[in-house]
């Protein structure tokens, strides 16, 4: 199954992802889980294609940005 994720560069839950999008003071290394919001939930309940992520700082230090859409995320090279 890594192989897939890597193969399509698919993000899963825990991938290390480099943030670049609007948020510029956000932007750099975070953990992507899927955005926990009732509002994400919604979308993905209608079937809407546009899924979000939740972005948790590794460390612990800082809270990360919500709803972060999955243009706005690259998966780090150090997920291989």
């Amino acid at each position: 199954m890594d192989a897939l994720f890597n193969y399509l560069n698919l993000i899963g839950p825990g991938d290390l992802v480099l943030y670049h999008g609007t948020l510029t003071d956000a932007h750099g290394l975070w953990l992507a889980m899927p955005c926990p919001c009732n509002i994400c939930h919604a979308m993905d309940a209608l079937g809407l294609p546009d899924v979000r992520f939740a972005l948790i700082d590794p460390w612990g230090e800082q809270p990360g940005p919500f709803h972060a859409r999955r243009a706005s995320i690259t998966r780090s090279a150090a997920c291989g």
